[in-house]
């Protein structure tokens, strides 16, 4: 197991699997897709039955290959439970300042949660990693460059609404890297067992992050 997050491997594969209200044998099982198929980084939700759990069995088995991160961490309460299962990395859905803080201390990087011009600026100023726009689909591409405008310093991984026929649009408008869930461990497929296809569609995504260009 390696309780060290892997800044090299997450630029080669800016991609941030989210795995929600899946259970332990599920995530297992998706990790390993994830491992196989080129995936390198994959955040287990805080708000999932026994993530903690799920985190320290995830580092156990793929501690080596994958950056495994806790997401929905919206407390302080909730980073203490994702820092002690052993989190490589920590995203949040919104901005909060003493967790970024306590991230920032402790030399762990942070995705921090934001929508609006000012919540970004937020969230950038306390020292977070990354600014992950959430919900992104809302908005859509054009929103991260009209951002990017005032804000061209601040690295953006917009997540919702991301898929390997959009990726390249997000790119143009300066994404940094990607949060993607449903449509990538669809809930339904997991839910019948289909790792055929879930393997597919990180496939798909694996090789829409390759092929993007500058």
């Amino acid at each position: 197991m390696s309780s060290l997050y892997s800044k090299i491997r997450f630029e080669a594969m800016p991609i941030v699997g989210i795995l929600r209200g899946f259970s332990l044998k599920e995530t297992l099982t998706l990790a390993s897709i994830s491992e196989q198929t080129g995936l390198k980084n994959i955040e287990i939700t805080m708000n999932t039955a026994g993530a903690e759990e799920q985190i320290k069995a995830c580092l156990d088995s793929y501690g080596e290959d994958l950056n495994i991160g806790a997401g929905t961490v919206c407390d302080c309460a909730a980073l203490d439970m994702a820092l002690e299962a052993g989190a490589q990395f920590i995203v949040t859905p919104n901005v909060n300042e003493e967790v970024i803080r306590i991230c920032v201390e402790g030399q762990i990087p942070i995705f921090a949660g934001a929508f609006t011009p000012t919540e970004i600026h937020l969230a950038y100023r306390a020292g977070a990693t990354m600014v992950k726009i959430f919900p992104a689909e809302v908005l859509g591409p054009a929103y991260i460059k009209a951002v990017l405008g005032p804000f061209d310093q601040i690295p953006l991984m917009p997540t919702g609404g991301v898929s390997p026929e959009n990726m390249q649009a997000w790119k143009d408008a300066g994404a940094k890297a990607f949060g993607v869930g449903g449509k990538l461990y669809n809930t339904k497929l997991v839910k019948e067992g289909d790792w055929a296809a879930i393997t597919a569609l990180a496939r798909q995504f694996v090789a829409a992050a390759r092929s993007l260009s500058d």
